[in-house]
């Protein structure tokens, strides 16, 4: 039996998948660090454990990747759900039989491998899928939904992460296996390939394949010169952030002087929020700016300059403010990046090319957990703050000479600019411009 979607349909799934996904997650991002802590690792392991998260991605980016390119984006995103549910539980079996940090560092590699099943399959999906039913929005606008939705989720799950955290700091592992299983079954119950045709691919074929998508991502992605200008940019922010995300948990406990873990919650919920706001005013600044470029760059240099700040203050409130505005300035970026990106790359490659960008803010963020985790650990998180906040100025080159290509892809058109402007001529993805001709809605499973 079928029925029939249209875009709107494609959108509300994509947001639902988005929220459900991340609500899962983001039970243990504000408990990740003290739950590591209180296992017996110091500041340095931690960061070791988290690296092998981003190492377990960098691996896995491309042969996954092949997977959502043949066998589908659905089949890529429930692989990834179950993937992660052992792998979280395998944290919680670490802690309570008082396993050392190898332990722990397996479990880390299995979620990279987990989260790599996740990387660009739901974008790649969703792009197609609106492609297929004459979607004639921006996918700016899409991707800040989509990232307002999650970080709704992320709102929920870190308070809820931080009160479990207080009974047990184990609790919001648990809670985020089960919540895993939901996303499995939203998934498998809604998510179907639109607008792209499974493949099947022999087990045996995996290599020729994986060679073949990793040959097909070098040629639409390191050798186009704006995927790989995005891919620096990426591998730049990508690597702080990821080591910023969990290095404040410790810092900004330690300038109150406690350990109330709720409280770690509490800020990561604010995080969310200022997230979520970086994300809405996407819309209105690109009403307001002709280019994405302009507000990569002005989100780059806000980034940066928050960073430093906060390693330097040492007061809470006033690192907790910088932490939010650095937030915001990366809720504005991830949406605007992720439409530029869709506008210049292939769909028959879109996942793999995406999963490729993944993988340089992956190998980014094993660099800076490594490197600036051992700051930490031999200075002050305060410190490595301020040298992280510095390296982030390396980012502004890159984007600085995207904006010097001029492409049609930086050009933000909004409807008005009607169904035959300059993208539309191109065939691009991603902008109000998608396709001229008009199409039904398409069937799908019910």
């Amino acid at each position: 039996m079928t029925r029939m979607v249209d875009s709107s349909h494609v959108v509300r799934v994509y947001l639902v998948l988005s929220a459900v996904f991340t609500l899962s997650a983001s039970v243990i991002w504000g408990v990740n660090t003290l739950f590591l802590l209180d296992a017996g690792l110091d500041i340095f392991e931690v960061f070791v454990a988290n690296s092998a998260f981003t190492v377990g991605m960098v691996v896995c980016e491309i042969p996954t990747g092949v997977v959502a390119d043949t066998s589908g984006r659905r089949r890529s995103f429930l692989i990834s759900t179950v993937i992660l549910i052992i792998a979280t539980l395998g944290y919680v079996l670490a802690a309570a039989v008082g396993a050392g940090l190898v332990w722990f560092v397996a479990a880390s590699l299995a979620l990279g491998l987990g989260f790599s099943f996740y990387s660009g399959a739901v974008e790649a999906w969703l792009v197609d899928a609106l492609h297929a039913t004459a979607y004639d929005g921006e996918l700016d606008q899409v991707f800040a939904k989509g990232a307002m939705a999650s970080g709704a989720a992320m709102l929920v799950g870190s308070i809820g992460g931080g009160v479990l955290g207080d009974v047990d700091l184990m609790w919001p592992f648990v809670v985020r296996a089960v919540l895993l299983g939901a996303a499995f079954v939203v998934g498998f119950r809604s998510m179907h390939d639109i607008g792209f045709e499974p493949r099947s691919a022999p087990l045996r074929e995996l290599p020729a394949e994986t060679r073949r998508v990793w040959e097909a991502s070098v040629e639409y992605g390191w050798r186009n010169p704006s995927v790989r200008l995005l891919m620096t940019v990426t591998a730049i922010q990508g690597g702080f952030l990821v080591w910023g995300f969990y290095a404040w948990q410790p810092y900004l406990l330690g300038l109150l002087d406690t350990d109330a873990v709720a409280v770690a919650g509490v800020v990561a919920a604010l995080v969310a929020a200022s997230t979520m706001a970086g994300n809405a005013l996407v819309e209105h600044l690109t009403k307001l700016c002709g280019k994405r470029t302009t507000l990569l760059i002005w989100a780059s240099v806000v980034l940066a300059i928050g960073a430093v700040g906060m390693g330097l203050v040492g007061s809470f409130w006033a690192a907790l403010v910088l932490l939010l505005v650095m937030m915001g300035a990366s809720g504005v970026g991830q949406p605007v990046q992720q439409a530029y990106l869709h506008a210049i790359v292939p769909s028959s490659q879109r996942a793999t090319v995406i999963s490729s960008v993944s993988l340089f803010g992956s190998a980014g963020g094993t660099g800076a957990q490594l490197g600036l985790g051992h700051l930490s650990r031999a200075q002050s998180v305060p410190v490595a703050y301020v040298v992280g906040g510095c390296g982030l100025v390396l980012a502004t080159p890159p984007l600085l000479a995207l904006r010097a290509r001029a492409e049609v892809a930086d050009r933000i058109i909004g409807r008005s600019a009607g169904k035959r402007g300059p993208c539309a001529a191109q065939g691009l993805p991603g902008t109000a411009a998608v396709d001229a001709t008009p199409r039904q809605p398409v069937r799908v499973p019910r």
